[in-house]
């Protein structure tokens, strides 16, 4: 199963936040973006509720300030 968790973060704290994002177990890509997010982030586990565990402690984080998370579908 995997998630895309699109993420805001204070200003001036994108390296500390990227440094935080990939020592996160399930967090398997992240990516610094510009726009309306600074940071998107592809989640691969097993369930739904490690996702859910993944995104719980990403939104834990001091520098995270809102997240946007989908989820993966098969067709």
């Amino acid at each position: 199963m995997f998630g895309i968790s699109m993420i805001n973060v204070l200003p001036g704290y994108e390296k500390a936040a990227y440094r935080e994002l990939r020592n996160i177990e399930g967090i398997k890509d992240v990516y610094h973006v510009f726009g309306e997010y600074d940071f998107v982030v592809i989640i691969d586990v097993k369930d739904l509720s490690i996702l859910n565990a993944v995104v719980d402690r990403i939104r834990e984080s001091e520098t995270v300030t809102a997240t946007q998370t989908i989820i993966g579908a098969e067709l």
